[in-house]
């Protein structure tokens, strides 16, 4: 049986995972959870799971948490403590949502763990200092969004063929993107969008933070970013296509023009499974499809003038060093003032774009290096917004973005 670590336990992904866990309770043990704050759910998965050590990362909730859960489950409290969590099991499930998931990744690889991830920040943040640690023997790592699992599935069907990796044979990684519940508006007609419709997905149910950057594009462009860290692929050679049916997850394009890719119904217990299970797939099917009554598949560009989002995606990846970093810190700072109503929707990718062009080229060579370069630019990004209000409160259809950077 294998041991797991499930932090950010309450959140989409973790809560799916435990999902999971129910359907073949034969194949893994769940030894701990954490989770940022939510106490109530915390302790009723506490219950439910019996795991050894419970983890929450605001430590004033630690002493209600410890009231909660049921006799014999430690409690800890702080940031630290859900990194430390990562070192305890086989499998540690990285689903901490935003830059807290970093010190997550660090600590389970660095332990030489399996880690199932599902924290994007982890390697578009970090992703120099990341793969510093992957190199720890016995660290593994295995993505959890689906577009990055879909590749993974794709290439592995080269290496278990030929034994070894599909470098030279490799031509293209091309990752779907839903489109969003903007998909085909216009920049003008974007003008006036509002929370709840930005919050809107037309495919999936994910977090607040993650629907928002959906409906940007932002998340794809965060995920070609991931693509460079996990893959090694150059930017090039990332290719992003918006396929409104959610059921062709990625592809991989070799050299020859043959293309694979991997489909399913879209559920996200499918890749959770398969990075919490590796090699072995799970005996639970979740998205099969039925072939006689799938009507169509849709494929289109995206498009770059309505969601500039992406292109700044591409131009931070290839700035590097601390460049994602710096994308990355900005757009947590743009997405909330967003949710919070002090940002209008298009004004996000304006926000970034400035921000972008204030980046200094620090380097990623420490994760001190990566902390003061989030630090900073999130410090960027509030002035931004702040001296905009006036003009993100009542936005008039925004002005194309100043350089192509």
């Amino acid at each position: 049986m294998r041991t797991l670590a499930v932090l950010g336990s309450t959140g989409s992904i973790g809560t799916q995972a435990l999902e999971v866990v129910r359907a073949e309770p034969d194949r893994f043990e769940v030894v701990a959870l954490a989770a940022a704050s939510s106490v109530e759910a915390l302790a009723a998965q506490c219950h439910e799971f019996r795991p050894k050590v419970v983890g929450i990362a605001d430590a004033a909730n630690a002493a209600t948490l410890a009231a909660a859960v049921p006799p014999g489950t430690e409690v800890v409290a702080g940031p630290e403590a859900l990194a430390d969590l990562a070192t305890t099991a086989d499998v540690a499930l990285n689903a901490v949502v935003g830059f807290a998931g970093l010190q997550v990744t660090i600590a389970a690889l660095g332990a030489g763990k399996r880690l199932a991830l599902a924290n994007k920040e982890s390697l578009i943040a970090g992703g120099p200092v990341v793969a510093k640690v992957r190199a720890t023997p016995g660290a593994e790592l295995v993505p959890v969004d689906s577009e990055h699992c879909a590749i993974h599935q794709c290439l592995r069907t080269s290496a278990l063929a030929t034994g070894d990796d599909a470098g030279p044979e490799l031509a293209r990684l091309v990752l779907t993107a839903s489109g969003g519940p903007f998909r085909g508006r216009t920049r003008d007609e974007l003008a006036g969008v509002t929370i709840a419709d930005a919050l809107a997905h037309p495919t999936w149910a994910m977090g607040p933070k993650v629907t928002i950057d959906s409906s940007t594009l932002m998340n794809k462009g965060l995920e070609v970013i991931e693509a460079h860290e996990l893959f090694g692929v150059d930017f090039d050679r990332i290719a992003v296509v918006v396929h409104p049916q959610s059921i062709v997850h990625s592809l991989v394009e070799w050299t020859d023009g043959a293309t694979i890719a991997q489909l399913s119904l879209p559920d996200m217990r499918l890749p959770i499974a398969y990075a919490l299970g590796f090699p072995e797939r799970s005996a639970v099917p979740v998205g099969s499809i039925d072939w006689a009554s799938l009507a169509r598949l849709d494929f289109e560009a995206p498009d770059h003038g309505a969601f500039a989002c992406l292109g700044l995606a591409y131009a931070a990846g290839r700035i590097g060093g601390t460049g994602p970093a710096w994308l990355n810190a900005a757009n947590e700072v743009a997405v909330a003032a967003f949710l919070d109503g002090a940002l209008a929707w298009t004004a996000i990718a304006e926000v970034l774009h400035d921000a972008l062009e204030g980046h200094d080229a620090t380097p990623a060579d420490s994760v001190e290096a990566v902390v003061d370069a989030d630090a900073r630019a999130r410090a960027l990004a509030h002035q931004l917004v702040a001296a905009r209000a006036d003009e993100y409160l009542s936005p008039s259809p925004p002005a194309p973005l100043r350089s192509t950077l």
